[in-house]
């Protein structure tokens, strides 16, 4: 283990692999198709290799919904819990069955959804956490930069302006009145 620079403690392995792995940073719209895609080409695998295995499918939702929640960029962070049960949907279509048309297609779906909860419940869990503590380290990165950038802003500047005493006009300049616009 090794440490990087600025920093006291090692890193461990595991933490030096997972920061080889490609790092996109997709749109809202991105991960939604990036999640669908993948659990509609899971499914269809699932169907074809394990005769619809919804215990397997499942299983291979949470990675997808890991993923897609790592992968959203910080603008899009709050789409991540939401895309994922729409891709999980989207997923389950291959292996649900049904007979009859489209209404016995929907029964079906609807009835796999119902029984799959757990796993649809633990995807989405799953993403919304990820995409929490996310939002809670960019917000304290963002602090972080406003107080060291206080704090190394020039002293003469500070001491300018406190925050008891607001900013006045200059007495050379008389104040502007805001104009009307001509119509």
């Amino acid at each position: 283990m090794r440490a990087p620079e600025g920093r006291s403690r090692p890193v461990p392995p595991v933490v030096l692999a997972l920061r080889r792995l490609p790092n996109p940073r997709l749109t809202g719209i991105g991960a939604g198709l990036f999640a669908a895609v993948s659990m509609l080409g899971l499914g269809c695998l699932d169907l074809l290799l394990l005769d619809g295995s919804a215990a397997v499918f499942g299983a291979l939702f949470l990675p997808v919904s890991a993923l897609t929640a790592l992968w959203v960029r910080p603008a899009d962070l709050v789409t991540a819990p939401i895309i994922v049960p729409i891709a999980f949907t989207v997923g389950v279509i291959p292996i649900a069955g049904g007979t009859g048309g489209f209404g016995g297609r929907t029964m079906a779906v609807v009835t796999a959804l119902a029984v799959q909860a757990g796993w649809l419940y633990g995807g989405t869990l799953v993403a919304g956490v990820i995409a929490t503590v996310r939002k809670v380290r960019l917000m304290r990165q963002r602090q972080r930069r406003l107080l060291l950038a206080a704090q190394t802003a020039r002293p003469g500047q500070a001491a300018a302006r406190s925050p008891q005493a607001p900013a006045r006009p200059s007495a050379s300049r008389p104040a502007q009145t805001p104009r009307r616009p001509q119509r």
